[in-house]
């Protein structure tokens, strides 16, 4: 079987979805919430940069890609932005964990969303062999932005 730049997002989308319900059930006051909502927040950005860089775009430029792919990109910026309120709420506030069930409920959606739709209308846009190469490109740059992120 080919490794194709699908095979490559399921890895991370299962990363994603273990890290949501992980982290709706850690508790409150422990290192462990603050350490599995920094691993998220890094997979979540490394993830929407290499994705964004080497499936989006390459669909955005097809016209019949045009409305999935700007509507996965304003999916990518909602939870940015709840990231980003996270971010600013102590982990044993009360507004902290509704916050993280919003993030985790639109990771959720979104991965769905891009599984059950985006993914049928970019392949009927890409080649296998783009579909082979646009994979290997954005492992390279996921672990890149991976490797950045959390040294940075």
């Amino acid at each position: 079987m080919n490794d194709t730049i699908y095979a490559a997002l399921h890895e991370s989308h299962r990363i994603q979805r273990s890290l949501c319900r992980k982290l709706l059930l850690s508790k409150p006051h422990t290192r462990h919430r603050i350490a599995l909502f920094t691993d998220l927040r890094i997979e979540l950005a490394a993830h929407a940069a290499a994705e964004e860089r080497y499936l989006y775009v390459p669909i955005l430029m097809d016209d019949m890609g045009l409305d999935s792919s700007r509507h996965a990109l304003h999916e990518h910026h909602e939870m940015d932005e709840l990231v980003e309120q996270l971010q600013q709420i102590d982990t044993s506030s009360r507004r902290w964990l509704p916050t993280a069930r919003k993030l985790s409920h639109k990771v959720h959606h979104h991965l769905r969303e891009e599984e059950k739709k985006f993914f049928q209308v970019s392949g009927k846009i890409l080649t296998a062999a783009q579909k082979v190469r646009l994979a290997r490109s954005y492992r390279k740059d996921y672990a890149r932005m991976l490797e950045t992120l959390r040294n940075g």
